[in-house]
């Protein structure tokens, strides 16, 4: 998705908005440090700014930091309002949902049901 050959398993979106004026030093420091996460990892740390008209990606691929950046002309990026802790997982689909602009939140899908036996 992010770069060929690279392999995400997870993405982490920061809930709180921060300074888009930090770049990839600034980010990898706040994922390490206050996210307490491994910047380093096969993952895919997405923050939003204060207006949540832009949105930056950071993720390590193989000798390198990649830093991306979206910025929407006329909308909003629908951003999590309650998680626990300082993070919400989602999965790389539910991410490019995300990016077309879809509420994750609000159009929820069907709940994972769990059962014992058939009788």
């Amino acid at each position: 998705m992010m770069h060929p050959g690279c392999r995400i398993e997870q993405v982490y979106l920061c809930r709180d908005p921060v300074d888009f004026r930090k770049s990839i030093d600034g980010l990898s420091a706040l994922v390490e440090q206050e996210l307490k996460l491994d910047p380093f990892g096969s993952a895919l740390y997405v923050f939003v700014n204060r207006h949540r008209n832009k949105i930056k990606v950071l993720y390590w691929h193989r000798n390198g930091f990649c830093l991306w950046l979206k910025r929407l002309e006329a909308e909003k990026f629908a951003w999590p309002r309650e998680a626990d802790g300082a993070t919400q997982t989602v999965t790389i689909q539910q991410f490019e949902w995300l990016l077309e602009g879809f509420d994750l939140w609000r159009n929820a899908p069907h709940k994972t049901l769990h059962f014992g036996s058939v009788s």
